[in-house]
């Protein structure tokens, strides 16, 4: 007989039933009307209607299939008057027919910590660039990004009327990603992906110093690492201290999955243990290919500006 599906397979076959429902909730707040913006630290900072519902349907749902997992969300929000409808049981059965790779196999449910971002470029999601958006569920084991789902509820929306909106990509390490076709970008163009409304002057400073050929200024950490795997940006650069361990846990996975690089603006991985600080406060440096090239003209002035 078989034997039962690793744990991990399991935990990500659940993750993208779970995100898929996810994409639901977005798509169905929205076309309801009304978003119930909170400013939470201030106008660049906000909470809507659907990072509630989203962040308490996919942690009530995980939570409940895999109880001693470890699960931290954005929003803080209570836990326990979750409603019945925004519990998803699925799971993807492609996901569990796949072999765990080895070095996963004897994972237990108390050494997985699960960084859920409901929902990534809240900004742009009520600013109507819905492509920016994405839900992130990263799964990481000894403080390491190992496995992530990224759903992108309104993807092919600006294909018309009868588009089927929405996708998932995901990725275990030592296995690959799947939902997208993996891309490298043009050869010998530098074009940086970057923050869209969280810049500053040492953001701009490091983008000028790497003389880029082109920039890309779009919302959401999800999203930019969406243009590298997609070959529209060779490098995502982000020289401040705003970015979470949910905002990148679930893509750091996948972008590590085929290949490419993602760390500090120092060069420091990050960590994804449960006690770990949630701010990545010395930014960020991501590329699919030659992370050397641009980790290296990451100039000095910025590094010590960032303290990690």
């Amino acid at each position: 007989s078989m034997a039962s599906p690793a744990l991990l397979m399991r935990v990500v076959a659940s993750a993208y039933s779970v995100a898929e429902k996810a994409a639901t909730i977005v798509r169905n707040v929205m076309s309801a009307g009304d978003l119930g913006i909170v400013e939470k630290a201030g106008p660049n900072d906000l909470q809507t209607k659907a990072d509630r519902l989203v962040q308490m349907s996919i942690c009530a749902s995980l939570a409940r299939k895999f109880p001693k997992v470890t699960i931290i969300g954005e929003e803080e929000l209570p836990t326990d008057d979750v409603t019945e409808d925004l519990i998803e049981d699925g799971h993807c059965e492609e996901i569990l027919k796949k072999p765990c790779p080895a070095q996963y196999t004897g994972i237990k449910e108390e050494e997985l910590v699960i960084w859920v971002d409901p929902l990534d470029g809240t900004k742009e999601y009520t600013e109507g660039l819905l492509d920016h958006v994405t839900v992130l569920i990263g799964i990481a084991y000894g403080g390491k990004a190992i496995a992530g789902v990224i759903n992108q509820p309104y993807y092919n929306y600006e294909a018309g009327a009868n588009a089927v909106l929405g996708r998932t990509i995901w990725g275990v390490l030592g296995m690959g990603a799947f939902g997208f076709q993996l891309t490298e970008a043009p050869a010998g163009k530098h074009i940086v992906v970057t923050t869209r409304s969280h810049s500053s002057a040492l953001v701009n400073e490091c983008i000028t110093a790497l003389n880029p050929d082109h920039v890309i200024r779009v919302g959401g950490a999800g999203n930019k690492i969406i243009q590298l795997i997609e070959g529209k940006a060779s490098a995502y650069v982000f020289a401040s201290p705003g970015c979470k361990k949910w905002d990148t846990c679930a893509p750091e996975a996948i972008l590590h999955a085929v290949g490419g690089k993602i760390t500090d603006i120092h060069g420091n991985s990050f960590q994804y243990t449960k006690d770990v600080k949630h701010m990545n406060s010395a930014g960020v440096l991501a590329t699919l290919r030659n992370y050397d090239y641009y980790a290296s003209r990451i100039p000095n002035t910025v590094k010590e500006s960032l303290v990690p």
